[in-house]
């Protein structure tokens, strides 16, 4: 296996992990009464402040990269960053976190089915293989045994962030190579923070805050943490490695690597919040790990020639290390 997939690989696990704790510490947010549009605005917000300075660095220089990818920008940051967490909230709000975030989750397959439409070819048995294998063990990770309530706008909203996310994967994979990573993550976060404040304004998502301390691990916390998790963590540093991790990858495969976040938020649960796994959801996460090998070693079979040009991974350009600091 080349090196540049070892590292995607790695990259994408990173990222699956950052954005697998954002469920556990924005619980305790709104267990205290924060509303959603508060959490994710926070998130989102404190995120591109804390990438304004490296962005503004790594910009030097380079201010015609950024006029000729200004639209990418403005939909990266508006769809696959402020659209997809609005749609994954609403979502929420109507129905169980289980069956939303299934709902979401569905990315993976709308970027097979995209790519098939693209290509006009069928996707091979490894792939729908690996497809399947995914899908399952994501329903047995949810474990969706109880009780579950589905309201048909609730439902669409969880597909809108279906769409949104497979946008994410698809965006990621195809920038310019002259976008470094650093730049297309922190401009998409202040484009995203820009149109969270517009619907929050507008009062499609309403803020509500209370300043009190959280329960983390049983244990009593500032709200603080939470947040600098939130924003450090869950959003800076899980956008950044996936955008690093689609441009080695490709689009489909970094978005079923990506399906082991909620291995990753389950485990997040048992150790922040107290919620064991049980074994069925563990039996789950292996299927997923082996719907992500089935769909890695499909690409690996495959020659160029008859890889298609639109799931390429790009070559990623090195950060500059002044960027980064």
């Amino acid at each position: 296996m080349r090196s540049g997939t070892v590292t995607g690989l790695w990259f994408a696990l990173l990222s699956a992990a950052s954005f697998g704790v954002s469920g556990p510490f924005a619980k305790s947010l709104l267990e205290i009464g924060w509303s959603p549009g508060a959490a994710v605005g926070v998130r989102i917000g404190g995120a591109a402040l804390v990438l304004a300075v490296p962005v503004i660095i790594g910009l030097r220089g380079r201010w015609g990269t950024l006029r000729r990818n200004g639209l990418t920008l403005i939909i990266y940051g508006a769809t696959a960053i402020a659209l997809c967490q609005f749609f994954y909230f609403s979502a929420v709000q109507r129905m169980s976190v289980g069956v939303s975030l299934l709902l979401e989750y569905l990315a993976p397959v709308l970027i097979v089915g995209w790519l098939w439409v693209r290509s006009r070819r069928a996707p091979s048995r490894l792939t729908v293989s690996g497809s399947a294998a995914a899908m399952l063990g994501l329903l047995l990770v949810l474990d969706l045994t109880g009780d579950q309530r589905l309201d048909p706008v609730g439902v669409l909203f969880g597909l809108g962030a279906a769409v949104c996310l497979a946008v994410f994967f698809v965006m990621s994979a195809k920038a310019d190579d002259d976008l470094p990573p650093l730049i297309m993550a922190g401009g998409g976060m202040m484009v995203g923070a820009l149109t969270i404040l517009v619907l929050g304004l507008v009062g499609v998502m309403p803020f509500a805050f209370t300043f009190q301390e959280v329960t983390l691990a049983g244990r009593q916390a500032h709200w603080l943490v939470p947040v600098l998790v939130l924003v450090i963590i869950a959003t800076v540093l899980a956008y950044f490695t996936g955008i690093l991790a689609a441009r080695g990858l490709g689009s489909k495969v970094a978005s079923f690597v990506g399906l082991t976040e909620v291995m990753f938020a389950v485990l997040a649960s048992w150790l922040i919040l107290g919620e064991l796994p049980s074994a069925i959801q563990l039996f789950g996460g292996a299927l997923i790990v082996g719907g992500v090998i089935l769909v890695r070693i499909d690409e690996l079979r495959r020659t160029p020639d008859a890889t298609d040009p639109l799931d390429q991974p790009n070559v990623v350009e090195p950060v500059p290390t002044t960027g980064a600091s």
